[in-house]
């Protein structure tokens, strides 16, 4: 071993990874030189020369000599910044160094970090740097140091928040580090960019992949860059691209099995089902086991301290809010008197991106803080935005409340959590564990444990750190309109001069006002009948009003029928290549009314047994479990009937005004039943409690086969005009590659946020879809020889009205050769059983029969409205074989 290395390695008690990533920066600073980078020639042979030895290694994707260490968190990357300095300036006397921070909490830990006497203190042992300290150089401090950047025995250490060297700055000002210094006789910026042996190190360095940030990186020509991230890899859309340049790679699983960070495990009750417990109430549960978990932590920290002479570890909550507002509501409830009889109110702070100025500062002190004995703060709550960097070791207890996927949890919210307040296991498992209340998700983040891909069975990086992309709105016109700013556009769509311009603007006005016109017309029965030429001078009339011939010429020049062109134009396309829809509007006359016959609950099948008032967890990677035994109390005073009552009313289609006898007369029968088995009335109640819902669901399933309702009739308005095709408004990604609808998504549940092209039929280039079941029937309809177009219609496409306030908006529209469809895609234990789907089938099915004779008397085609299983939606159907299944009449 390298004896700068061995001696670092002894002096800084570095782990295993530490070590083997300071072994292999040895080996690349031994193999290329460490000289200013002059040309891509120079950079592509020490590239190649690294590539030998590591061939992991594939491109430095930079301007210089860049190299990646990709290490879990919690196995300590600050600490290993202080390894790489040290060699560096031990072994080949390298005096500068730039440390790039992606956000100020970063920036403000680092520069605590390299502080002398500090807690943390990143050379501490390094006997080099104990009788002539770094110079510790910040965003707030380079003006003064500059007297100190010419002595040439001083180490100098730059420490910047990437907002400081950005080249993207409000107002379109240089950076102040890019203004010129009167001692430098140059800014700061050139200074640095010119030393002959910066080096630079990037934490978190997938925050520096695609930001603008990235040039003023490669500005500053260092000789080396060496990045430390948990997460090597950056999102692109639904893509998941790796670096390029990972030398080493230490992931969380290895960092588990060595016992370098905390174990992850997750809690819920005993035998608990979530489904009995509102929204509300199960994140009051949560909370309320959270705090019961973290009491039981506290005390266990403090014994093991006190039992082994070491300082008493201070554990904390970190509660994940849905978004801002759901963090201030959890930030006054905990403020409350109410929670807790008021033991936390002066316990709490909030974390999210609504903070600024003094509330910000104030805020990132208290988090860097929140390991100090002193510190009062007891609970975090946060809104994604304790993202990566939040160098804690006393976060015990994560309560996610946010909506999000298992894989998510596992990988996201344990990163926060792993760092060991002792740097190592101590064998007590309380002290050794980070705990997840997830009695909503606790399966799912078993089963994603489980997956052999999962990051606590593989090596897929912890994290997930990546900023998501940021939305855009965008709004899809039909094709028909693309195709008519093609067809009009002419030579004027590829000229850049003024004029070419203006004539495009004009002529896309024309388009729109051409389908303005065309959709105000109240006389025509189909499109067809914008053929006749007598509509067509009615159209061209209207539009030369707001287009007159005389103006038209001083844009136009020789072009003298541009309006007749466009009318001409976008009348026949409409015809030809679109789907003609009757304007029909729908509505219910009237609520509809419904009742419940009398009848006596089937009890036979119920045998529930009391459920435990202990708290279950279980360790992701050993999948060991332990018992938290606690006594809950309950309100005895509450009548037994209320826990299921309270149910049944949240069902839409009960009343408790008219259906109050027969509800307390089943819920009665129920409780009967209960006590002839559980002889203890603390049991039922507990039985009662605990299966709210399930009880609930199965007395509202009964009532649900004693269902009777009145006949509905609907008020019907035949317009006589069509629909003309709405705009569909989607929110994408910006950077959102469009999918080819043909290639089946890999994570279903991702799907609503994709978007998806390549049809030929499809009346719009991109569509959406809210399942895999919703892509396959595109698929079909695009193979299908029959069909002639389709789309999924845009909101308020159609008129249908179910009740007395919602429209009813099927999932897709299709023509074939012969008919039209409207068409559903249900869960297929939902198409016989829920109401509202039983309403909108019963006024699609009115509608289909309007749009029919409507159709039939102006030379159309049928209207059938088809309700499909979601399970059944296959390539290989036809949709006349679907409609053989599922028209209904």
């Amino acid at each position: 071993m390298n004896r700068f290395v061995k001696q670092i390695s002894s002096r800084l008690s570095l782990r295993d990874p530490q070590r083997e990533s300071l072994e292999i920066l040895a080996e690349v600073v031994d193999n290329i030189s460490l000289e200013k980078n002059t040309s891509s020639e120079q950079v592509q042979r020490k590239l190649n020369i690294i590539k030998n030895l590591f061939p992991s290694v594939e491109d430095f994707e930079r301007e210089f000599p860049s190299i990646c260490f990709a290490l879990a968190t919690g196995v300590g990357k600050t600490r290993l910044m202080g390894a790489f300095i040290s060699y560096l300036y031990m072994a080949k006397g390298i005096k500068n160094y730039f440390v790039l921070a992606p956000n100020l909490t970063i920036y403000e830990k680092l520069i605590q970090d390299f502080t002398p006497n500090t807690k943390k203190y990143v050379f501490k042992g390094i006997s080099q740097f104990a009788t002539k300290e770094p110079l510790i150089i910040t965003g707030e401090n380079y003006e003064e140091s500059a007297i100190w950047l010419l002595d040439p025995d001083t180490v100098k250490i730059n420490i910047f928040n990437i907002s400081k060297i950005n080249t993207e700055v409000r107002g379109g000002n240089s950076p102040r580090i890019k203004r010129l210094s009167e001692y430098l006789g140059e800014s700061y910026f050139d200074y640095l960019s010119s030393l002959p042996d910066l080096v630079l190190l990037m934490d978190e360095s997938h925050r520096y992949r695609a930001s603008a940030g990235v040039k003023a990186i490669n500005e500053l020509n260092p000789v080396l860059g060496l990045e430390l991230t948990a997460t090597p890899q950056v999102e692109k859309g639904q893509r998941t691209i790796p670096f390029k340049n990972v030398i080493y790679s230490f992931p969380l699983y290895m960092a588990m099995e060595k016992g370098y960070v905390k174990e992850p495990t997750v809690a819920t009750r005993e035998n608990f089902d979530a489904s009995n417990y509102s929204e509300d109430e199960l994140e009051q549960l949560k909370i309320c086991d959270g705090i019961l978990v973290h009491e039981e932590t506290k005390v266990e920290l403090e014994v093991y301290a006190r039992e082994n002479n070491l300082p008493v570890v201070k554990p904390f909550i970190l509660i994940v809010a849905q978004d801002t507002d759901h963090a201030e509501n959890l930030l006054n409830i905990i403020k409350s008197d109410e929670f807790f009889e008021g033991k936390y109110k002066d316990k709490v702070i909030t974390v999210h991106s609504k903070q600024s100025g003094e509330e910000k500062d104030e805020t990132i002190q208290e988090l860097l803080a929140l390991e100090a004995p002193n510190s009062n703060t007891e609970i975090v709550i946060h809104v994604n935005k304790l993202k990566e960097g939040w160098d804690v070791t006393n976060l015990y207890t994560i309560i996610p409340l946010r909506a999000a996927n298992s894989k998510t949890l596992v990988e996201q919210s344990i990163g926060r959590g792993l760092r060991l307040p002792y740097g190592k296991r101590t064998g007590v498992k309380a002290v050794d564990r980070l705990t997840i209340i997830a009695h909503d998700r606790f399966q799912e983040i078993i089963d994603e444990a489980n997956n052999p891909n999962s990051v606590i069975r593989k090596g897929v990086y912890i994290g997930k750190d990546v900023a998501k992309s940021k939305k855009k709105v965008v709004s899809v016109e039909s094709n028909v309109k693309q195709s008519i700013i093609q067809k009009i556009a002419g030579d004027d769509i590829n000229k850049d001069d003024e004029n070419a311009k203006q004539r495009m603007e004009i002529k896309r006005n024309i388009v729109q006002t051409t389908f303005k016109t065309i959709q105000n017309l109240n006389h025509i029965q189909t499109n067809k009948h914008l053929t006749k030429p007598e509509i067509k001078q009615q159209i061209i009339k209207e539009i030369k009003t707001l287009y007159p011939t005389g103006q038209m010429e001083l844009v136009f020049e020789d072009e003298t029928n541009v309006v007749e062109e466009i009318v001409e134009t976008v009348t026949d396309y409409i015809v030809e290549k679109t789907i003609d829809i009757p304007k029909i509007i729908l509505q219910p006359k009237s609520e509809i009314s419904w009742d419940f016959e009398d009848f006596d609950l089937d009890v036979s099948n119920i045998n529930l047994q009391p459920v435990t008032q202990d708290i279950l967890l279980q360790e992701l990677r050993t999948r060991q479990r332990d018992t938290l035994h606690f006594k809950v109390e309950v309100n005895e005073n509450e009548p037994l009937e209320n826990y299921i009552i309270s149910r049944l009313i949240d069902f839409d289609d009960i009343s408790y005004e008219e259906h109050a006898d027969l509800l307390y007369k089943l819920v009665n029968q129920l409780i009967a039943h209960l006590k002839s088995y559980l002889k203890d009335d603390n049991d039922v109640r507990n039985v009662l409690l605990y299966n709210q819902q399930l009880l609930a669901n199965n007395i509202h399933a009964q009532m649900l086969d004693h269902y009777v309702e009145s006949k509905v009739e609907y008020d019907v308005h035949v317009r006589s005009d069509f629909e003309v095709l709405k705009t569909n408004t989607y929110s994408m990604n910006i950077d959102e590659e469009v999918k080819d609808f043909r290639i089946p998504v890999e994570n279903p549940s991702s799907i609503k946020g994709m978007s998806f092209g390549g049809f030929s039929r499809c009346l719009y280039p991109i569509q959406k879809f809210d399942a895999e079941n919703e892509r396959r029937f595109a698929v079909i309809c695009e193979q299908d020889p029959k069909v002639k177009v389709w789309f999924k219609p845009a909101l308020n496409q159609l008129k249908i009205y179910y009740n007395q306030k919602q429209s009813y908006n099927p999932d897709f529209i299709v023509e074939t050769e012969d008919k039209k469809y409207l068409v559903e895609l249900k869960a297929a234990n939902k198409i016989d059983s829920d109401k509202e789907v039983e309403a909108k089938k019963h006024a699609a099915i009115e509608w289909c029969k309007y749009a029919t004779k409507h159709e039939m008397q102006n030379g159309g085609k049928e209207w059938v409205y088809l309700l499909i299983p979601h399970n059944d939606v296959n390539e290989n159907m036809t949709i006349a074989g679907l409609e053989a299944r599922y028209s209904r009449k």
